[in-house]
């Protein structure tokens, strides 16, 4: 069986078989070229260009590489070649759902990327190579895993707390930013993992050797460093909230079909976006003339609840925006709130096999007489989460106002937008 070697600036040589090929060679997987895996990072950070089809083969390759170390280590007795295969696969294939610019359109509302994978997977020329070559079940056992609700005991290598996609962005990204925050003991966290019985279901799961704890310290922590320096930096967000809202214009005022987002790439939305939808706020984005922070607090010192209605819920938002341009008397998406959410820094609920034989769970108790990891990560995020209200230039907002608003919960900041839309203009 002929194999192919690709050169990788991060993984060296990745080496490829002809299934994978031909995976590779479809209209689908070839978009990734052009889907950036940073979204708009590069305006701050120039090397940000790598797309998520270099992402999805570095994951594929971390996949080839545990899997042969978990054979190594007899650590396979039980699953089955076609479970082996899955993996891979789904490593492979795991972004072929992304929408352009990363997940910025998640956060609008648009459904995961994930969810969008399913008819690319299950049908089409993806669909058709996977029955071909690996039987009509390949497809949905394969998604299953992407979706994070396979049976397979190998399902954690793909969807959960040490899945091989974190290790990966983390790595390449740190390497193309030219920031020294993504350092992660790969070979150490690789070797460590093994196939255990869980201590509550008795069912086999991915889990972590005693002895890879410090490893995957090193994993939260490099999560950590590149949220706080790279993916939610200040002028990245600032960008992000700008395209966020172009897009969501575009999509309320009905010129773009929401539907047909999956198969765009980065440009091609873009250009797009000019010829149907032109604003000035695209012009801005092409140009980096970035809205500059107006109010900026820590999650930590925000007062009371944090205003997760900034995360959630997008019509209250643009409410929002929209009403603090026209007191600014300023033109709508002038004044953009960002508060980007993240279900946890690193999810923890992890397999542990102990030196002496013993099978135990980090979970969100976290584990007595060891680093607290799940209340660390917990304090991490906290830590790397800022609030911030951008404007574009030359507008200005009283800082006490947008303090007032941004500090309130979702059900007081629509008593106050009822309560003026009452009012005499």
């Amino acid at each position: 069986m002929k194999h192919e070697i690709i050169r990788d600036p991060l993984w060296n040589n990745i080496r490829v078989g002809p299934l994978t090929l031909r995976l590779m060679d479809t209209r689908e997987f070839q978009r990734l070229r052009y889907v950036r895996q940073l979204g708009l990072a590069y305006l701050v950070y120039p090397g940000a260009t790598h797309s998520r089809f270099e992402h999805a083969l570095g994951t594929y390759h971390l996949a080839r590489r545990t899997l042969a170390l978990l054979e190594e280590r007899d650590e396979l007795r039980g699953v089955s070649a076609e479970q082996r295969a899955d993996v891979w696969v789904a490593a492979l294939l795991h972004d072929v759902g992304h929408y352009p610019f990363s997940h910025a359109l998640e956060e609008i509302g648009a459904p995961n990327h994930e969810e969008i994978a399913e008819p690319i997977l299950t049908t089409g020329t993806i669909g058709r190579i996977l029955a071909d070559g690996r039987g009509e079940g390949s497809p949905a056992r394969v998604h299953a895993l992407i979706r994070g609700t396979s049976e397979s005991p190998l399902q954690g290598l793909i969807s959960g707390s040490l899945d091989l996609d974190k290790i990966e962005y983390l790595k390449r990204d740190a390497l193309m930013c030219g920031v020294p925050y993504g350092e992660i003991d790969v070979d150490r966290l690789l070797n460590s993992l093994t196939i255990v019985d869980d201590p509550t279901t008795g069912v086999r799961v991915v889990g972590v050797l005693e002895k890879g704890l410090s490893a995957l310290e090193s994993l939260l922590f490099a999560k950590y460093q590149m949220y706080r320096n790279v993916y939610w930096h200040h002028a990245v967000r600032s960008a992000t909230a700008m395209y966020k809202r172009m897009v969501d214009d575009a999509l309320r005022a009905g010129t773009v079909d929401g539907s047909a987002l999956p198969a765009f790439t980065d440009e091609g939305l873009v250009h797009q976006l000019e010829r149907i939808a032109p604003t000035p706020m695209v012009d801005a984005l092409r140009e980096r003339r970035l809205h500059k922070r107006a109010l900026e607090i820590p999650a930590g010192e925000l007062a009371g609840a944090p205003p997760e209605w900034i995360a959630d819920d997008r019509d209250l938002v643009v409410e929002v925006e929209n009403a603090l341009a026209r007191e600014a008397g300023a033109d709508p998406g002038s004044i953009l709130l960002d508060f980007p959410a993240k279900t946890q820094m690193l999810g923890f609920d992890i397999a542990v096999l102990r030196r002496g034989g013993e099978v135990q769970r980090i979970s969100a108790d976290g584990w007595t007489g060891a680093i607290n990891l799940p209340k660390l990560s917990d304090e991490l995020y906290r830590a790397a989460r800022w609030l911030r209200v951008f404007t574009a230039p030359g507008v200005s907002v009283p800082r006490n106002s947008l303090l007032d608003i941004v500090q309130m919960s979702s059900d007081e900041v629509r008593g106050k937008l009822s309560l003026e839309a009452q009012l005499p203009g």
